[in-house]
């Protein structure tokens, strides 16, 4: 076992050489996103000098702009190499990080924000491609050493970030996001070190097998936009992940506002969530090696957030050290409902998408993330905790329903592909056996 251990499989990951040097740039990229993300707001406000409703335009001008960024990137990276792409969006981070440093006008923040957000998404949809090209039938053991990587690279930011928000000095504000402009350009010089994976370049619309056969013309390629199962399927995604605004806006609101646990807990949810995921994520991944087993993944994830969430309405009766146990556990509850979505919706996201479109198909999956980040927080505070304890254990619910229901239909799809498969290898057998 120990073979087969986190730093083991970090010294040879699947992929490589190229794997390696890409999990490095991942956590050097999440470090300094880690930097930022604890200071952007208090940036913006104590800097900037922003008030409540400038701040909210702007953080939710950027989170639309992160939902488009996913499905530009991945249907540029149908006719671009991977590894250029990538490499453009970390560049362009650091120029709107640096646009921060010498502009104070609210519009010219807007648009750097907005920029900073769309190439954030586009890069983790480039992320997720290249990984897939590189790992092949492996991408869920690279995809929980990423998310390992990635957590840790997050932790060590924010404790950065600690140290100059303790300073509190504009100076020392500027020099975080100087770091984090930094991260973004050891990110891309690393990867520049790669090489491009295998399958660059637009897939073009070849013919099948039995339209060779018969003489006929070649098969358009699909469109994600077009595909109704496929979008069924990115549909379905959104609610599975709502986890994360759980861990990060739900629990801590309801501590402060509905429980009698000390605020000294507060911070114990994201070390509960940062150590879990680098013990557990590459066993949880193990569950979802192949799309079969992604879905049971699915199934068990609407369970655990299903007894996450009667912790949560649980924990408003009990005195301090009640409260705070019951909503401990719910955050380790939590964790691991995050952790078999993150390896699921990956698989599934990769499985369920034809061969010749999917970069394309990428990109339109890696949108759920996006579009929760900007609507969970709104739907957690407005609906769920505005209904109190009845209003988590409807969530709980609701997301164990959906959950069952993702999983039936990709079980259909999947089944539905490889019945295609099949046919199209008869035919292709026959076609030789016609030559």
């Amino acid at each position: 076992m120990r073979g087969n251990g986190l730093w083991a499989q970090l010294r040879r990951p699947p992929g490589g050489r190229d794997a390696r040097i890409m999990l490095l740039a991942q956590g050097v990229d999440r470090t300094g996103s880690g930097v930022w993300a604890a200071a952007s707001v208090l940036y913006f406000t104590y800097v900037c000098g922003m008030d409540a409703g400038r701040l909210g335009l702007l953080l939710g001008v950027g989170a639309v702009a992160g939902i488009v960024g996913s499905p530009l990137a991945g249907r540029a990276a149908e006719r671009l190499p991977v590894r250029g792409l990538l490499i453009g969006c970390h560049l362009l981070r650091v120029a709107t990080m640096g646009l921060l440093l010498v502009v104070d006008h609210f519009a010219a923040l807007l648009l750097s924000v907005a920029l900073t957000c769309l190439a954030e998404r586009g890069a983790k949809t480039l992320e997720m491609l290249f990984a897939t090209r590189i790992a092949g039938e492996r991408r869920a053991t690279y995809q929980a050493l990423f998310r390992s990587v990635a957590n840790g690279g997050y932790a060590v930011g924010t404790g950065f970030a600690a140290i100059g928000l303790a300073v509190g000095s504009t100076t020392a504000y500027r020099a975080l996001i100087v770091a984090n402009a930094l991260s973004y350009l050891l990110a891309a010089a690393l990867i520049r070190r790669t090489a491009e994976p295998p399958g660059r370049g637009l897939v073009a619309a070849v013919p099948s097998p039995a339209q060779e056969a018969a003489g006929g013309g070649p098969a358009a390629v699909p469109n994600p936009w077009r595909d109704r199962g496929y979008l069924l399927f990115v549909l379905l995604d959104l609610p599975m992940c709502l986890d994360d605004s759980v861990l990060n806006v739900g629990l801590p609101l309801w501590l402060i506002h509905h429980t009698e646990a000390p605020h000294a807990v507060v911070p114990a949810f994201l070390t509960v969530n940062t150590v879990l995921v680098v013990v557990l994520q590459l066993r949880v991944s193990a569950w979802a090696e192949n799309p079969r087993g992604a879905t049971t993944a699915v199934g068990w994830y609407g369970v655990t957030l299903l007894a996450s969430c009667g912790l949560i309405a649980l924990s408003t009766g009990g005195g301090p050290l009640t409260a705070s146990l019951a909503l401990l556990a719910a955050a380790a509850l939590v964790t691991l409902a995050e952790l078999m979505r993150s390896v699921s919706s990956w698989e599934l996201a990769v499985s369920l998408a034809p061969p010749r479109a999917k970069a394309s198909y990428l990109g339109v999956a890696g949108m759920s993330q996006s579009v929760q980040k900007s609507v969970g927080p709104m739907l957690l505070t407005g609906v769920v905790m505005a209904a109190g304890p009845a209003g988590w254990l409807a969530l709980g619910a609701a997301s164990t329903g959906l959950a069952a229901v993702q999983r039936r239909a990709s079980l259909r799809r999947l089944a539905a592909l490889e019945a295609s498969a099949g046919a199209a290898a008869g035919a292709s057998s026959a076609a030789a056996v016609v030559g």
